[in-house]
């Protein structure tokens, strides 16, 4: 694995939130805010304090488990970086991991299993996705956490993407999916990289800290922004 470059948080929010904005929880924002989550400008700070409300709106109790001391790297994964990482598991893919949640597992499962029902919803998606890498298709980012380069890494975001690579080319195309790695010596504190009773109660607390102040920060963010891009005129 090589650490290509560092990366902002403000920049890995904003790629985050470009993956998410197609959901429901985003309904009555596209209109208003579409610019700025897919023509992200990350050098403003305004800008980014608002895309950071607006991924808290789906994403906030993901986010608040990372550590504070997250370094976040462009990376090249390497053929044998594959066995270090790890589908999120999550949803549908408890079921199609079926015990090992390894990537390489997973695909060769997806590959070589018949599925049903809304597990092979999930798996039609990758299969679609791999067709897509096929064709040449940019498929943004993945997002991986973990403590350093010689421990196992977590898919954050991008299970079906990093899957569907390895149906198609048994690797990571660099060129079609940009890989950004969250490293922090504190990541086994994550519920999301470890799971156990101390991490769940460390998450349970902080969902219920958060559960009613996203939508309150996205309108103060808004609010903000809106006063800063009138100003020069007034």
């Amino acid at each position: 694995m090589r650490r290509l470059q560092r990366i902002t948080e403000a920049e890995v929010i904003a790629e985050f939130l470009k993956s998410e904005f197609h959901h429901d929880e985003f309904h009555h924002y596209h209109k208003r805010f579409e610019s700025l989550v897919f023509q992200a400008d990350v050098t403003n700070a305004a800008e980014n304090a608002l895309r950071r409300a607006l991924l808290y709106r789906r994403r906030g109790h993901m986010w608040h488990e990372l550590p504070n001391d997250t370094e976040w790297c462009e990376i090249e994964i390497e053929p044998q970086d594959l066995k270090l990482i790890r589908v999120f598991s999550r949803a549908q893919w408890r079921q199609i991991a079926n015990g090992s949640f390894l990537l390489l597992d997973v695909a060769e499962r997806i590959r070589t299993w018949r599925f049903t029902g809304r597990v092979q919803s999930c798996v039609t998606k990758v299969q679609a996705i791999s067709q897509s890498l096929r064709r040449g298709d940019d498929l943004g980012c993945a997002l991986l956490i973990g403590v350093d380069e010689s421990n196992a890494l977590t898919i954050l975001e991008g299970n079906h993407r990093l899957t569907a690579a390895l149906l198609e080319c048994d690797n990571v195309p660099q060129n079609q999916l940009r890989v950004l790695c969250g490293f922090s010596p504190h990541m086994h504190e994550c519920c999301w990289y470890k799971t156990n009773l101390s991490t769940l109660w460390h998450y349970a607390k902080n969902r219920l800290k958060n559960l009613f102040n996203d939508e309150v920060d996205i309108l103060k963010c808004d609010e903000r922004q809106t006063k800063r891009s009138r100003s020069p005129s007034e």
